[in-house]
């Protein structure tokens, strides 16, 4: 399943990367991320590994996800190791005074979450919560 999600946000790149580069406070605008637990010392950059403990209707998963792409202030990429598996990728794009921010996953449901019909199902109640999560981002951000 793939998917990607954008927003506008009204604030330089530089200033929406700083929001988004402690990876620990991902918990402040993602609405479905319960909790980000540190399993590598690092808490930055390439090799940074993590549990996130995610929460969508009744589902609960702890989600292991690797920092794989790291270009500040630019591109975060991450790659999801737990149940559900996939890559997914933070790209920040400078846009006259503010900032194109494009979120985009490809992940791989199990089959005891329905497989490729899981995904299918989950789509478009996944692009809904990212989208509220980019508007969450952009109003911490704007009012700073």
């Amino acid at each position: 399943m793939k998917i990607r999600v954008g927003i506008t946000i009204a604030a330089p790149t530089d200033e929406v990367w700083r929001l988004i580069e402690p990876v620990e406070r991902h918990v402040d605008w993602m609405a479905d991320a319960e909790s980000i637990r540190f399993t590598t010392a690092r808490t930055r950059g390439v090799g940074t590994a993590f549990d996130c403990v995610t929460h969508v209707g009744p589902f609960r998963t702890t989600d292991r996800m690797e920092i794989v792409e790291w270009e500040a202030p630019r591109a975060m990429g991450i790659e999801h190791r737990g149940v559900v598996t996939g890559r997914g990728r933070f790209t920040l794009t400078p846009l006259g005074a503010g900032t194109r921010f494009t979120w985009r996953e490809q992940l791989t449901f199990p089959w005891w979450m329905g497989g490729s019909l899981g995904a299918f199902l989950a789509k478009p109640v996944l692009r809904a919560i990212w989208r509220r999560n980019l508007r969450r981002l952009k109003t911490i951000v704007e009012g700073r």
